[in-house]
């Protein structure tokens, strides 16, 4: 059985982290297949929404570094690369998307587990999940793009209050703090991300592809730079079909029917 289950259905990408013995610890091989599968999301048309999520009691645990290449020696700069490389790709692959990416977290999500749904677009949540930034319990700095993720989510008091003592975060205090959309029933949570995500997957995924573009810059530039940016992506979009057809739909007074393209 792989380690990270995948299919596409109705429009969308549906990716399942698949080692619950291990509350699916993430491993190398398995973050490197996610990063592919992002990646090929990303460029095939007939994709237009992703949905994480995974089998088991947990969403992600953290790293398992146990699959990694072997090192013989480690030298200053090995750290450095080895995150840049591992964690903050892996991130940056969820971020850099092109598709809207949807966690469905069905349990506990620690250190990376936790960034992975963080850096997600949206973030479905059952009752049973459970937040953990547990770098600090290891006497860790948190990498993976916590201090990046976290303050832009939630303001950096609060940031600072789940990275300087790693207490779990139950659902319910994650959506009061914004770090999730919605929290549902367990038995809910499969059906929620497919509405989400089938939804999504009949809008228009270029426009949405942009848009998450400039929301996921928006913290990082000025008020000009945006502006401009905002502008730009606009001019990108109108040459699409589907901005063609929301347009012609409203003229029409019908239901766009939008194809993604």
């Amino acid at each position: 059985m792989s380690d990270v289950l995948h299919g596409i259905e109705n429009g969308v990408s549906w990716i399942t982290l698949n080692r619950p013995e291990a509350m699916n610890a993430v491993t190398w091989d398995q973050r490197e297949r996610i990063i592919a599968l992002l990646a090929e999301a990303s460029a095939d048309p007939d994709v237009r929404a992703v949905v994480v999520t995974a089998t088991g009691r947990g969403f992600c645990a953290g790293a398992d570094l146990r699959g990694a290449p072997a090192v013989s020696e480690t030298v200053p700069g090995d750290v450095t690369r080895t995150i840049r490389r591992g964690a903050q790709r892996f991130v940056g692959a969820v971020l850099d998307c092109e598709k809207p990416v949807i966690a469905a977290v069905n349990g506990t999500a620690a250190g990376i587990g936790a960034h992975l749904a963080f850096a997600c677009d949206l973030v479905l949540a059952a009752e049973s999940a459970r937040f953990i930034e547990v770098f600090v319990r290891r006497g860790l700095v948190a990498d993976g793009g916590g201090a990046y993720l976290l303050p832009r989510l939630i303001g950096p008091q609060r940031a600072k209050e789940l990275l300087f003592f790693g207490d779990a975060v139950g659902a319910a205090e994650a959506k009061e703090l914004g770090l999730v959309n919605r929290v549902v029933p367990a038995e809910d949570l499969a059906k929620t991300a497919r509405e989400w995500a089938e939804r999504l997957a009949q809008g228009p995924t270029r426009a949405l592809a942009l848009t998450k573009q400039l929301v996921n810059a928006s913290l990082d530039v000025d008020r000009s730079t945006a502006f401009a940016a905002e502008a730009a992506a606009q001019e990108l979009n109108m040459a699409t079909r589907d901005a063609r057809e929301g347009v012609a739909s409203f003229v029409e007074r019908r239901e766009a029917r939008y194809e993604g393209r």
